[in-house]
């Protein structure tokens, strides 16, 4: 499975996005999921498999409970494809800024005439 196919899942990227927060078990993000998503335990269940056998999670058993953790390699993967891409939207950002740093500037000029000429 591609990377880009288990994160299109929003179900995916949710739990992803507990599992950031540190390590969960599976009891604790099946209560989140369930009630944001309201989709069954095995349904989570499934999703933390496909997690788990794409590299995306890790999972270890702690007595009977099973603690999920995000797996970042499969992450950097993904961040080193976006890197082609990065440019696009950081060129505009940089203009953003400059606009904003621009406006700022011109306020400060038109205030400092207000105060210069009552």
């Amino acid at each position: 499975m591609h990377a880009f196919d288990v994160l299109g899942d929003p179900v995916r990227r949710r739990i992803l996005e507990l599992l950031a927060g540190g390590e969960q078990s599976s009891g604790e993000i099946s209560s989140v999921i369930r009630a944001e998503f309201g989709i069954s335990q095995p349904a989570v269940s499934q999703h933390l498999r496909v997690l788990r056998e794409t590299g995306f999670a890790s999972v270890r058993a702690q007595g009977t409970r099973r603690l999920y953790a995000v797996d970042s390699e499969p992450l950097r993967e993904v961040d080193a494809w976006l890197a082609r891409f990065r440019g696009f939207w950081e060129q505009r950002l940089d203009a953003l800024g400059t606009e904003l740093a621009r406006g700022r500037r011109e306020r400060r000029e038109r205030d400092s005439d207000k105060e210069d000429h009552p």
